[in-house]
């Protein structure tokens, strides 16, 4: 338990380096994988720096960028060390909870690993970039999933609630699902965006370049069919694409507002009052935190900051629908000798 809380938190940190470092445009910072410009580490001294540029006079060394790219590395790799070491000790216990879910996970992490060589060798090619976001966000929701179940061992431990607030939150269950596969569309929109650099496409707000509906290319700007070219770094899409890409990212951001705040108030009138005021707080910082990009010009704390609540809101709506999939109806009795009991804590989802 944990040692997948510890996952969790280094997934979280990997997700936020790997924002990081694509907002520093340092993705392509080591042109070679795993190591850079053959280093374990990077270049640092001058006689080092003047051999790499001899080895790579295509990519000359930039300082300021190998090291975020490697530090993202070295964090991505101490991750796939832990989740394989997870992986051993479910095999000493083969019994335990979620043993087919950590196997899964340890591919996902593997596939991962292979997406960002490709993002490097493929030379931030946006299909890539945006799978390796999304292969970051699925790493992370899996750990804290696992979390989750093995924190619930013994089944059902803290699941029971009060039949009327069960039947109130069954009825808003597909509302919450609804919810998180928003925010999963939207956070690929939103890889979708960095990819291509088209977060700046629109420097204005709510208006993009003073106009309601401005010229798109919603063909060149979502034609994920297109060839693999020698270098995305800057982005090779013109302007009108770019404006498509961000416009739809606005209206996902409307559409997940909109289902998030309504999963608030059901939320708040079942009974899980301090869900709701979470989720529709995390919500208004994550929508503050996009107007912000727009209107300062993407500052990297905002921008890292928005990736990052990115991350929670979506833990959190996994979080909310995991325990009400999971909620059992209690009886009157039961419930009563369970919530006097010291210590007990099966009244959680109520409070959900």
């Amino acid at each position: 338990m944990r040692l997948t809380l510890i996952g969790c938190a280094l997934a979280l940190v990997v997700v936020v380096l790997g924002a990081f470092t694509r907002l520093m445009d340092a993705g392509l910072g080591c042109p070679d994988w795993p190591g850079c410009y053959g280093h374990l580490t990077w270049p640092v001294e001058q006689h080092e720096i003047e051999s790499a540029n001899v080895a790579f006079p295509h990519a000359p060394v930039e300082t300021d960028k190998t090291w975020p790219e490697m530090v993202h590395r070295y964090f991505a790799g101490a991750l796939l060390l832990l989740v394989a070491g997870l992986t051993a000790l479910t095999w000493r216990r083969r019994g335990q909870r979620a043993f087919i879910q950590i196997h899964i996970l340890l591919a996902l992490i593997i596939l991962q690993a292979a997406f960002g060589m490709w993002t490097v060798t493929l030379k931030l090619w946006p299909q890539v970039v945006t799978a390796h976001l999304l292969g970051g966000m699925a790493t992370l929701s899996m750990l804290w999933l696992i979390a989750e179940r093995l924190r619930n061992s013994p089944p059902n431990k803290g699941r029971f609630i009060p039949t009327h607030e069960f039947r109130a939150l069954q009825k808003i269950r597909p509302l919450a699902f609804a919810a998180v596969v928003a925010v999963v569309l939207q956070i690929a929109l939103g890889g979708w965006t960095s990819a291509n650099y088209a977060a700046l496409a629109c420097a204005d707000f709510p208006t993009c370049h003073g106009q309601w509906w401005p010229e798109t290319d919603f063909l060149q700007g979502f034609n994920i069919a297109q060839q693999i070219g020698p270098n995305y770094l800057g982005g090779a899409l013109e302007s009108d694409a770019r404006t498509a890409i961000h416009l739809t990212h606005r209206i996902g951001a409307l559409v997940v507002t909109m289902l998030v705040l309504t999963l608030a108030v059901l939320a708040w009138r079942a009974g899980s009052r301090r869900w709701a005021i979470g989720l529709a707080v995390v919500l208004c910082l994550q929508v503050c935190l996009g107007i912000a990009n727009v209107l300062l010009s993407l500052p990297l704390p905002i921008a890292v900051a928005h990736n990052a609540c990115a991350a929670v809101l979506l833990l959190g709506l996994l979080t909310f629908a995991y325990r009400i999939q999971t909620a059992q109806p209690a009886a009157s009795g039961t419930m009563t000798s369970r919530a006097v009991s010291p210590g007990d804590d099966s009244v959680l989802v109520t409070d959900l």
